[in-house]
């Protein structure tokens, strides 16, 4: 089995025309060399692949574009001779890698974050997936924003990228921490030489909870999740009443150490007790490669590829959307 994380910018059709030339493409290209590199024939096992989240709000025009970009990936797959293709989208990856099939996901990716419940491995986007329009990317730039702020001079983004993963946090009690005298530490970036940051450490990853403070109109990440919360409890699904109070956290960014705690105890203080009772909120199981080990679960599963997978045979045989190569 082969795992490919596929993170692809989707274009609005509208604006750019037809793109479905383009993507094919490009997505043949990058996968013949993925196999090249890895020296794999393609025609000797399944791949599994990540895919974009498709949310209940979407326009018409970006339900387009994703349903275009799955069977893109299809078909280039399947050009090369692959037998079989299990296209997941990284929200359910990252729950599995949790060894959950029920709770709720939260992606901070690199321009958004998504707030997705996911219940018996099938994401209910009629409840709601959540979208906040900040991610990994705004993130790194409030921290760049504060570095140039108190002169400390850099060399590329990539360095301030660096700085985040090392020395940021979040305090479990903001106001709090900034009355602390000593919050200095120091890392060695590769090539720019040694930094040291104080209150940054922990200013940056607030914005998570308060965007207006990098001028964004968007509401906090704890509201955002409790909103979906909300929404699980009122849809009354069958089966175990609790299952939204499983959150997942997922995405480089929400490594940051602390996030997990000041989670929890803000969805506790937003919400009543009879939905907050219970709550658990886990980091990223495995890091950064958390969707990664999710479809690794899956390639190890007895009933793989079988259900899980389309096979070549009968993406050829079903009426597809009209893609031009």
């Amino acid at each position: 089995m082969i795992n490919v994380i596929v993170r692809t910018k989707l274009i609005d059709r509208k604006e750019f025309g037809n793109i479905e030339s383009p993507m094919y493409t490009r997505l043949r290209h990058f996968f013949a060399t993925i196999y090249n590199r890895m020296q794999v024939k393609p025609n000797n096992q399944p791949v599994i692949v990540s895919i974009p989240i498709c949310h209940y709000e979407d326009t018409e025009s970006a339900r387009a574009s994703r349903r275009q970009l799955k069977e893109a990936i299809y078909a280039s797959l399947f050009d090369l001779n692959v037998p079989s293709v299990c296209a997941v989208n990284q929200a359910t990856l990252a729950l599995y890698a949790a060894k959950r099939t029920s709770g709720i996901v939260v992606n901070i990716g690199f321009q958004v974050t998504s707030v997705v419940p996911i219940f018996n491995g099938k994401v209910m986007r009629k409840i709601g997936v959540e979208v906040l329009g900040f991610g990994a990317l705004k993130v790194t730039g409030f921290l760049k924003e504060k570095m140039q702020l108190n002169n400390l001079n850099f060399q590329s983004l990539y360095t301030v990228r660096a700085l985040k993963e090392n020395l940021c946090y979040v305090a479990l009690d903001y106001e709090a921490e900034l009355l602390k005298k000593n919050t200095q530490a120091s890392f060695q970036a590769a090539g720019d030489g040694l930094f040291t940051l104080s209150k940054e450490r922990f200013q940056t990853a607030e914005v998570l909870f308060k965007p207006h403070l990098a001028g964004m109109q968007e509401m906090g990440l704890h509201h955002a999740i409790a909103l979906c919360m909300e929404h699980c409890h009122c849809a009354d699904l069958p089966g175990e009443s609790d299952w939204y109070k499983t959150v997942v956290l997922s995405g480089g960014t929400a490594c940051l150490p602390g996030l997990a705690e000041r989670l929890e105890k803000e969805l506790h203080s937003l919400l009543p007790p009879f939905v907050s009772n219970g709550i658990r909120v886990t980091p990223p199981p495995y890091g950064v490669d958390t969707p990664w080990f999710g479809a690794k679960m899956i390639g190890n599963l007895s009933t793989f590829p079988g259900p899980w997978c389309v096979e070549k045979s009968k993406f050829r045989q079903k009426p597809r959307l009209s893609l031009i190569w």
